[in-house]
Parts: C-alpha cells; structure tokens; sequence
C-alpha cells in the first residue's frame, strides 16, 4: 500500500450549493417513503451522481444498499443496479421498492387483508413461536394484533405481495411499541400510548399503494420495467461481485460512531424471525464496538493519529473507530476489484468529533482510496439539512442529544461527495 503522510484538508473546500437540495422532499417520491431509515441517503444525490457519471449502460452498484435509494433511482434511469447490505431487513425493504407492482391486483390482495381484520379474537392469537424480546417492546394488545397481522400476511402467496406488506407492518412496528418515537436509538418511553397496529397499517399501507402506482406508470411509460435490479444480503468487504463489471459506485457507507443498524431494526428483525441473538447479530456489521476485534493499528498514519488521540480519552471508542477504519480500507480494496477500468465510484461520507477528537473520515477513507489504486477525480461539499440526519450531540458525553441541552453541538453540519475513478 501506498503509504501517504499528510491527511487531505477538506475543511477550506466550499460548500457546493447545487449539490444542498435544501427544502426538496425528494424522500417521498417513487417509493423512496415506503419504509423510514436512519440517515437515509437523499434521492436526489443518487439521481445527480447517475445523470453526470452513470454515462452508459453498465451495472450501478451500492455495496451499503441500505433501503435501496440506489437501486430505485438506478431503475427510474433506465439502468441494471445491484445492491448488498448485511442487514437482512434492509435487503427486504430495498427488494419491495425496487420491485413495481400492477394496482389493481394489489389493492385485491389489500382488500382482502383487510377482511381478515374482522376475524381478529385476542384469544386466538399464539404467542409461544414469538422472540420473547418482543413483550419488552410492546404492550400485549398491541402485540397480539401485529402477531394476528404477521400471521395474516405470511398466508399470501405470491412473494412480491407478501413482502410489500410484510414492509408496511415492519414500518409501522416502532409507532405501535413503546420504543422512544423521538429517538433512533433503543429506548423506552413509558408514557408513551402506542397506535393501534390495524389502523396504522391501513394508513401506511394506502400510502404505500399510491406510491407504487406512480413508480409503475413511471417505469411504464419509459419502459423500464424489466430493468435488472438484484439486491443481496452480502458484506460490504467482500460482495461476491465479479471483478471488473461494475460501471458505478454510488454508496453511503454507515458513519463512524454514529448508528448500530442491528439494534435500530431489532422490532423487525425479532418479528420476521431474522435475528435470534441480537450480540451475535451484531458482530459482523461496518465498524461496530461490539466486534471482537480489539486491535488498534490502522492502515495510514493519519487514520492512526486519530485513533492514538481518541485513545488517551476513551479507548472502547478508540477501538471501535480503529475497527472502522481498518473496515473501511477492505471496502475500499473491495470497491477498486468490483469496477471496470474508468469507472467512477462516488461515496457519500461525513466526518464527525467524539470528545473533542475531529475524526475525519471522508479524509481518511479518500486517503485510503488513493492508496489502493484509484485517481481523484473530486471532492464536493455539500451542507446537510437538519431533519435528514441527527446532528447534535453532548460535547461532554459524545452522546446524540437535543438542542435543547446547554451542551449540544452540531457534529454532522456538513458531509462531502468523494468522486474517484479507477
């Protein structure tokens, strides 16, 4: 590897406006709005990458699909894409966006869904094949209607059906639990009443219908229906795609110190029976403090240098960022074997601060991709809105927190663009 000395500064790049989207609600078109996502990669950004570097017919591909808005905005461009994501739930709900179904006979099939309804006795319901982690989520006559519900679902079967209201019921899951509604990490709020899980699985669900009915028309009319569009549960280190077949990389990897994506999808994953033990679960995530790995050592002196300041302050944070980086430098590896020669990967990135140490990943991770083969290409800036990612943190704790504490302070204010071709 290529050893590079001095990190790249991106602070005194200017903020690209055209690349803000401020005030664009591009998250509820098509069938982006099907399922919420922490820090859910913005349509828009896919759709100018695709536009200006997407230039021929080759493979897009998003090695970290999460709910897919690659792969969506691949097949509304008339282009073959493939996804992977470890997480099973996001393989799901990116599988029913990108799959656009007739109408008619899927307002039948919620139709007679719906029916069913009727039929519901709390009685009736069995709760002995269901992960015991649920009665912490949820009161019982909640539960007991989103068991009713599961069970109902799982009858339909013709998949594609099944699994567009498996993803409604999914959706809806935080709302009808005791799960903190203001809050993407997993807490509970005592006071909170939950909804009721029929009602708002009809009001998603209608939600739902219009929007796939707009993607069919859209794909329809353009002819793009049968675009190829595959999404696997895969690692991000190691995709299983073939060397040099890709023409593109558009991908926001998770951020560093920021989600535990297996905890955010726990309700669902308990209920669809995709997680048995949830450590367990975790330990093969991007990045995750609950890996085994303890080593310390990073693949380039300034991944290092911040790693050995976070590590005089906390070292279980020290080594969780550690196990970051050295991720982060397979991906990279991974990125430059899967493209085609000239191919560009963009990757959307931001740095962050966790007790006072600025951990610069865009930087370290554009260092890394230079180091294993790839060519600047550029860098771009852009500034985040405040409702898409949550930006405030204790300066005191590095806790994600509010406004409202005295010591909160934005952490994500900004996140960059980085275009590299091979």
């Amino acid at each position: 590897m290529q050893q590079l000395t001095q990190i790249i500064d991106f602070e005194h790049i200017e903020v690209d406006e055209s690349w803000c989207f401020k005030n664009v609600r591009s998250t509820e078109q098509w069938t982006h709005g099907y399922h919420r996502y922490p820090a859910k990669f913005l349509p828009n950004i896919v759709k100018k990458l695709i536009e200006e570097y997407a230039t021929d017919d080759s493979i897009v591909a998003d090695i970290f699909a999460g709910c897919g808005t690659t792969l969506v905005e691949a097949k509304i461009h008339g282009k073959p894409s493939i996804g992977v994501d470890i997480n099973p739930v996001a393989q799901l709900i990116a599988q029913v966006k990108t799959r656009a179904m007739l109408s008619d006979r899927l307002l039948l099939e919620y139709d007679k869904l719906v029916d069913t309804f009727e039929s519901f006795k709390e009685s009736d319901v069995q709760e002995a094949d269901v992960h015991e982690r649920l009665d912490y989520w949820f009161r019982k006559e909640e539960k007991n209607k989103i068991i009713f519900l599961h069970e109902e679902i799982s009858k339909i079967k013709e998949t594609d059906f099944r699994n567009f209201f498996l993803i409604c019921l999914s959706n809806i899951l935080k709302n009808c639990s005791q799960w903190l509604q203001s809050s993407t990490k997993p807490q509970i709020d005592k006071l909170k009443e939950p909804n009721d899980p029929f009602d708002a699985f009809q009001k998603h669900c209608k939600k739902m219908i219009k929007q796939n009915r707009n993607y069919y028309e859209e794909l329809f009319e353009n002819g793009f229906l049968d675009i190829p569009c595959e999404i696997r549960l895969g690692d991000a280190r190691n995709t299983k795609i073939a060397d040099n077949s890709v023409g593109i990389i558009i991908t926001s990897p998770p951020y560093v110190t920021s989600y535990e994506y297996a905890d955010i999808h726990q309700l669902t994953g308990f209920l669809f029976k995709y997680i048995d033990n949830l450590p367990e679960f975790r330990k093969d995530f991007i990045g995750t403090f609950y890996s085994n790995n303890q080593d310390t050592n990073t693949p380039t002196p300034s991944s290092q240098k911040i790693v050995d300041e976070l590590f005089a302050r906390d070292e279980k944070k020290a080594r969780e960022v550690a196990n970051y980086f050295n991720d982060m430098y397979e991906v990279g590896k991974e990125m430059y074997r899967i493209l085609k020669p000239n191919g560009h990967a963009c990757i959307v990135i931001g740095n962050t601060t966790f007790k006072d140490v600025k951990i610069k990943s865009a930087e370290i991770f554009f260092e890394m991709l230079l180091s294993v083969g790839f060519r600047e290409e550029k860098v771009i800036k852009r500034s985040i809105p405040y409702k898409l990612i949550p930006a405030i943190r204790d300066k005191k704790t590095g806790k994600f927190t509010t406004l409202d504490n005295k010591n909160s302070k934005l952490v994500y204010p900004e996140e960059y663009i980085l275009i590299l071709k091979k």
